[in-house]
């Protein structure tokens, strides 16, 4: 068909295709596959699956870069990876954990604690339809300048959104991040992360197979709420007119109910003890489009749907309606006839609503009837998985050479002790750095009882396994200004911090998920952005071991032509053998511990925290990344764990070694001295954000073993202090001195000013 013709017939805008967010090519498309014109149904169907947000349209060629790098022996700790609702990893003993992160950022911004709350639900579903229990989540969260009035509006939101959810799904929040910077106004990111645990037996996948098997519809019903979210909401820039609050864009965001997915959640696990569960689908972006069509896809014949038995809880919805709307707490399930009564036995036992809405067939088209009307024929893998794939141009800004010549070496920095130490605490004090209290207290740490570590942890973690104590540790991490100078690195960066602070909590880490947040993918300088930061993480987990399982993309973070600090947050997944182990943050623990500095430091403080509080300054090159350095810190970090010879450890990146001496001292409630290596400049030795660097403490009866340990495997290390559990003053020998109780109010105090 010739696509000019079919765009000239009236303005573009005009079009009912381009409402929905489709080109004029992808229209055409459209009409080639089907042979005639879509219904209005199946015009909403492609809309909502060839959007950017569900087929990845723009970033497919470059995410293939994953699977091309990914070694068999890293496929075999996996049992299901990309492409699959959520990773699966092997985690002995029978036992097996999935995990992913997801962003819902536009949402978030439109409409703040639904948004949220909604985010969380959705990546908790996908946890639960690969047969898991949920036992964890976290929350990556970017804001603009904490000052901003918008900020508040936004913040305050989301925080409650993520805490109401899952506070009320009784699920602990182990830890994330929470940054400010005037990018993110506007276009907030909320990156939520789930773990579940499951044996491996109980894995469940989405896919429809077994020609007379019922589909089934459960959970809430039906409405009006989130339709156009991932077509015309997530899948385009805000513009510059949408940044007083986006209120236009409300009826695209979805509306939440934790407390039924709560009871969703206790449905589906009796389903699959039970055994009645063929494949399984969550509906959360697109709704039924999204999972009658992969399920159909995924599978080995066709599908019949009646959607006119879809339970609404709206009147007069149309069939392209109920197909598009992202009403919550929604999952469809394929069920074998004679499992039928004891599926909807088990539903009505939860008080499920729960609906036969079709069968597998033995054809090859997805068929969906309203009222006896056929209004969907279509080939189900060119709606699920054979959408556009667009070519990118990619180009590296011209505005970068510039960007790294602009190094921080022409800052003016603090030379003695006085300017050393009202430099600490502006920087301990500040909104990048200070105390997180603020709103982690907002949500529940330990519901359940199995969280052994959160509060004050690099990294959060939780038992899974009350006989023998094995757990798993979860880190999330990542760095826009690092990325923004270059994005291989600042994406292996983050990567390398994930790794580093699951590492430090005792645990090995296996695993990795990512949610990439991106601005217009057809800006080119943007798409530089992304495929080198692909290739960073991908390369990084080549030389670490371990695979990418899984995540998602989240393009078009902008408002008009101003895109976000390119922000891909890494999440990693570690395991350990008996959670009694773990080792904490504060000092204090033992009398007499020694402070020891693993790793090296270098004059590193382009794109640092301290420029950024100090100097409002980003420019040069980011920290130097040593993968081969992690593996040996993570193997250092194991051994000490498991000989007793680490009583605390933190893991110095943003803030440098001044944050991690603060915050362990904070943690422990404990003063420490600290003596920085003569011949060092103090303030690089103090705020340098050089990679590849722990801080542990050491009983000084194990510090003749520990140090022998290190130098045998080739760790440099360097005795830096003493906890001094006599005092009450953190004392950098030589230089000055802060009482614990200033260090504790300038930190705690700042979040509570500005959003209490």
């Amino acid at each position: 068909m010739d696509t000019t013709a079919v765009a000239a017939a009236s303005p573009d805008t005009e079009q009912p295709w381009a409402a929905l967010g489709l080109k004029a090519d992808e229209y055409a498309r459209i009409r080639e596959i089907l042979g005639r014109r879509p219904t209005d149904a199946e015009l909403a169907m492609y809309s909502v699956m060839w959007s950017e947000h569900c087929s990845y349209k723009s970033s497919k060629v470059h995410l293939a870069y994953f699977g091309e790098t990914t070694t068999e022996a890293m496929r075999s700790t996996m049992l299901a990876g990309i492409g699959e609702n959520a990773g699966v990893v092997d985690a002995g003993d029978g036992w097996a954990v999935t995990f992913k992160v997801e962003s819902h950022n536009h949402p978030s911004y439109v409409e703040p604690y639904q948004g949220a709350a909604t985010g969380v639900g959705g990546i908790v579903r996908d946890i639960m339809a690969m047969g898991a229990r949920p036992i964890a989540v976290m929350d990556q969260l970017r804001f603009g300048p904490a000052d901003a009035p918008d900020t508040r509006r936004v913040l305050s939101g989301i925080v409650a959104g993520v805490g109401g959810y899952g506070n009320s799904l009784g699920l602990p929040n182990v830890g994330g991040e929470l940054v400010f910077d005037p990018s993110y106004a506007g276009n907030p990111l909320l990156n939520a992360l789930c773990a579940g645990v499951m044996r491996t037996e109980d894995l469940h996948l989405a896919f429809a197979s077994g020609v007379g098997n019922r589909i089934i519809l459960f959970g809430a019903r039906t409405g009006l709420d989130g339709i156009g979210g991932v077509s015309v909401l997530a899948s385009a820039t805000f513009a510059d007119s949408d940044t007083d609050s986006g209120r236009r864009k409300l009826p695209a965001v979805q509306v939440g109910d934790p407390f039924t997915e709560k009871v969703l959640i206790e449905c589906c696990l009796e389903l699959y003890a039970a055994h009645v569960v063929v494949g399984i689908q969550d509906l959360g972006g697109a709704g039924l489009s999204c999972a009658t069509s992969e399920l159909a896809s995924a599978g080995d014949g066709g599908m019949r749907i009646e959607l006119d038995k879809v339970p609404l809880r709206a009147a007069g919805m149309t069939p392209a309606e109920v197909l598009s709307s992202e009403s919550q707490e929604r999952m469809c399930a394929v069920v074998a006839p004679a499992d039928v009564d004891a599926f909807m036995a088990i539903c009505a036992k939860w008080d499920v609503l729960a609906t036969d809405i079709g069968a597998v067939t033995d054809g090859e088209n997805l068929q969906i009837t309203w009222h006896g009307q056929t209004v969907v024929d279509v080939p189900p893998r060119t709606v699920a998985h054979e959408g556009p794939v667009y070519h990118r141009p990619v180009q590296r800004p011209d505005t970068q050479d510039a960007l790294v010549a602009d190094t921080s070496a022409r800052l003016a920095r603090p030379t003695t002790g006085d300017e050393l130490r009202a430099t600490l605490l502006q920087m301990v004090g500040s909104p990048q750095l200070c105390s997180r209290r603020f709103v982690v207290q907002q949500y529940d740490r330990y519901v359940r009882g199995g969280t052994v570590l959160a509060e004050h942890a690099d990294a959060g973690m939780v038992r899974i396994d009350e006989s023998t104590g094995r757990g798993i540790a979860l880190a999330t991490d990542a760095s826009g200004r690092y990325t923004v100078l270059d994005p291989y690195v600042g994406a292996q960066l983050a990567l390398a911090e994930a790794y580093r602070n699951v590492a430090t909590t005792g645990a090995t880490p296996v695993a990795v998920t990512d949610c990439l947040n991106f601005g217009s993918p057809e800006d080119p300088g943007v798409m530089w952005q992304f495929r080198e930061a692909v290739h960073g993480i991908a390369d990084g987990c080549v030389a670490l071991g371990i695979p990418v399982t899984g995540g998602n993309v989240s393009f078009y973070n902008q408002t008009g032509t101003t895109a976000i600090l390119p922000t891909p947050v890494v999440g990693v997944l570690g395991l350990i053998d008996d959670v009694a182990r773990r080792i904490p943050t504060g000092i204090g623990h033992t009398a007499g511990e020694t402070l020891i500095l693993l790793g090296d430091t270098h004059d590193e403080l382009d794109g640092s925290i301290w420029a950024q509080v100090v100097h409002d300054h980003l420019g040069g090159v980011p920290p130097r990344v040593d993968l081969v350095r992690e593996q040996e810190l993570a193997a250092v970090l194991l051994a000490g764990s498991r000989d007793g010879m680490i009583s605390a450890a933190h893991d110095l990146s943003e803030g440098g070694l001044a944050q991690a001496v603060v915050e362990m001292a904070l943690a422990g409630e404990t003063a420490c001295r600290v003596l920085l290596p003569e011949g060092t400049d103090p303030f690089v030795a103090l705020f340098s954000e050089s990679s590849g660097r722990i801080l542990v403490a050491v009983p000084r009866s194990e510090e003749p073993r520990f140090t022998s340990m290190c130098t045998m495997r080739g760790m440099p290390w360097t005795r830096i202090g003493v906890v001094d559990d006599g005092s009450d003053v953190l004392d950098v020998q030589g230089h000055f001195t802060v009482p614990l109780a200033e260090l504790r109010d300038t930190f705690e105090a700042t979040l509570p000013a500005l959003f209490g």
